[in-house]
């Protein structure tokens, strides 16, 4: 019973494979160009201040970045049961929520940057719920494995979607605002 009922977790998983190679890649390929953009934009002066906003704003981009990766590759390899898949999907739920208390402290902390509703919902509330998804998907798999995998697949792409979006955000303000500001006090 216990081999038949392991044949079907891992069954569950196998058609995931196509979704977590497309997601992880562009997870992998999202984090290199955060590093571009940031090597871009190094001209800017920087200050302290802009510092603890880069703690705040940009890090979390990357570890979210790099939060799908590791989830894709965890969820690609191949395991023989599904619990120690689930536990480590789980563990990284919990890591990144805790994760998510530190980002919006520092948001919080930092004062280059008045964060808006929109931050607040892109850089904490969302990023938030995809690492409780992960956590709550890992305790649901012991139950019913397919529909977890469903939650996995979800919070994975709000993840990278966040991800992207904040990256974005972080460039036109870089571009857009920090350019035309520097730009001004250099006339």
């Amino acid at each position: 019973m216990d081999r038949s009922r392991r044949r079907n977790e891992m069954d569950a998983l196998n058609g995931w494979e196509n979704f977590y190679v497309i997601v992880g890649s562009s997870a992998g390929v999202l984090i290199g160009l955060q590093f571009v953009v940031i090597a871009l934009i190094a001209e800017i002066p920087n200050t302290g201040a802009n510092a603890q906003s880069g703690s705040a704003f940009a890090t979390p981009s990357v570890i979210h970045f790099g939060a799908v990766l590791l989830l894709s590759a965890i969820l690609a390899a191949p395991w023989n049961g599904i619990a120690t898949v689930a536990s480590l999907w789980g563990l990284m739920g919990l890591c990144g929520a805790a994760y998510i208390i530190i980002v919006a402290l520092r948001m919080r902390k930092q004062i280059s940057y008045k964060p808006v509703f929109e931050d607040w919902a892109f850089h904490v509330v969302m990023p938030f719920a995809a690492y409780a998804l992960l956590t709550i998907s890992a305790c649901v798999s012991r139950v019913v494995v397919p529909e977890s995998l469903y939650l996995v697949g979800a919070a994975a792409l709000t993840l990278l979607l966040t991800g992207i979006h904040n990256a974005w955000d972080a460039v036109t303000y870089h571009v857009f605002v920090r350019r035309r500001k520097n730009g001004s006090s250099q006339e």
